[in-house]
């Protein structure tokens, strides 16, 4: 599986999204500290959830942070989060 399919399928089953983006943006990164060949190493993601709504935003981070850690432990470098 795609690291993006996995990281939209965990935040949908997670926080089922009103809103949801995950823009693969490795290629910015072209040879830069954590890129691979074949990318999918550098990721923003844009979600808007109402389970996150009542959260800071560390809050909110943390939980993305927290349902996406496989993801962050070895295979993501870099992931920009935006909540709106």
């Amino acid at each position: 599986m795609l690291v993006k399919d996995a990281i939209i399928s965990k935040l949908n089953a997670t926080f089922s999204p009103e809103h949801l983006e995950v823009i693969d943006e490795s290629e910015l990164h072209r040879g830069h500290g954590g890129w691979r060949e074949g990318g999918e190493t550098h990721f923003r993601v844009v979600i808007s959830a109402q389970t996150l709504a009542d959260k800071s935003r560390v809050e909110q981070h943390r939980a993305i942070n927290g349902c996406l850690a496989e993801e962050l432990e070895d295979r993501v470098h870099a992931l920009v989060i935006k909540v709106k």
